[in-house]
């Protein structure tokens, strides 16, 4: 019985891992900019997957979880330091700071929400200053490190891009103060243009200029009434109970993103398109039983685009987008709505950035896109 076990344990990997390999492979040669790594623990570990997959990839960027209060900050400098070198800085940070309560607790977080803010920019600040080659003196509220040194720098400088997504006020701050990249799920365009107003004006205020991204899903079809099909058919297996659980299991959590997004899926007794088309063409049926990102764009190639070019002219610089199944969508998302982004899947920007979910996406790889602002 145990042998038995120990096979199918042994082939369950075999397949995540032949699938993950075909994802890199695919979205690397189809013009991705890179992949966002999800993290929690119904995922696998972000660092060893990232790790596995630079080896067969060219150019594709990874975006990997970097957690204050799972790791401290000298050992998450030598971690990013190597994992930028090995891939040729290839390597992108997702600050996750919060999330679900239960699961922070199974990993030995209490602190409060608000703390972890604090605690947060404590390790950001010994981090970087390990990754900036100095010898680190640092004794605060929640961190103390004598003499820290990091001997092998990373390739990107002064250190690999650092991206965060969160929806409180201590969220905005630290964004504001810390990041270079504040995200936001893809709630309706008119919340996320208060979003960004007010992180912008506290990076003014400290002196700083941030970029801007969204993460959500991507329907896209050849016809509008294909894309709406598809996306019955995510949700037409899903019963009462099962949503009723989901939902209840949401507010466990302290993360204002969160409960913007649960907010977005108060679908009653229906589950019909106008009670779930939260804004034209935006989505919430994903976000029924899924925590983190639950809205996607729905629609033909022309009207995806168009969603987004209006939310790249509220400031959104970057977007981060996922389907299901993964492969089959990222090879149908580069054939119908590339042609119409200014994208160009042929040359690769040096300075192009990848984007991450905030909080909490489980159990996938999410592809990436880059959209400019219409002059």
């Amino acid at each position: 019985m145990q042998i038995l076990n120990f096979a199918g344990f042994a082939t369950q990997w075999l397949l995540l891992k032949h699938a993950l390999s075909q994802i890199a492979r695919a979205v690397d040669e189809l013009g991705y900019e890179g992949v966002l790594i999800p993290t929690g623990r119904t995922c696998e570990d972000a660092w060893i997957v990232a790790s596995s997959l630079v080896a067969l990839t060219k150019r594709l960027k990874f975006l990997v979880a970097l957690r204050p209060g799972l790791l401290n900050p000298a050992a998450a400098a030598r971690m990013a330091s190597t994992l930028d070198r090995f891939s040729n800085g290839r390597l992108l940070l997702n600050v996750v700071v919060g999330g679900d309560s239960a699961e922070l607790a199974g990993d030995g977080i209490f602190q409060a929400h608000d703390e972890r803010y604090q605690y947060a920019k404590e390790f950001l600040q010994v981090w970087r200053e390990l990754l900036a080659g100095r010898e680190v003196h640092f004794e605060g509220e929640h961190t103390r490190i004598e003499g820290g040194k990091l001997l092998f720098p990373p390739v990107q400088k002064p250190h690999p891009p650092l991206y965060f997504g969160g929806s409180s006020a201590a969220a905005h701050q630290f964004a504001a103060e810390e990041m270079d990249t504040y995200l936001s799920w893809g709630e309706p365009p008119a919340q996320v243009a208060e979003k960004i107003a007010d992180v912008k004006q506290r990076a003014a205020k400290a002196g700083r200029t941030l970029q801007y991204g969204l993460r959500l899903h991507v329907i896209v079809r050849e016809t509008e009434q294909e894309a709406w099909a598809a996306a019955d058919d995510l949700i037409k297996y899903l019963d009462d109970d099962a949503v009723a659980k989901a939902q209840q299991a949401f507010k466990r959590s302290d993360s204002e993103g969160q409960r913007r997004m649960a907010e977005l899926t108060q679908w009653g007794a229906s589950r019909s398109r106008e009670a779930l088309e939260v804004s034209p063409n935006l989505w919430a049926g994903v976000g029924l039983v899924r925590g983190g990102a639950g809205t996607a764009l729905v629609g033909s190639p022309e009207t995806v685009a168009a969603r987004l070019q209006e939310y790249a002219d509220l400031g959104v610089d970057h977007f981060v987008l996922s389907g299901y199944p993964h492969l089959e969508e990222a090879y149908r998302v580069a054939e119908l709505l590339f042609p119409l982004l200014p994208v160009d899947a042929g040359k690769r920007d040096e300075n192009a950035v990848v984007y991450m979910s905030p909080v909490g996406d489980t159990g996938h790889v999410d592809v990436v896109t880059k959209l400019a602002a219409a002059s």
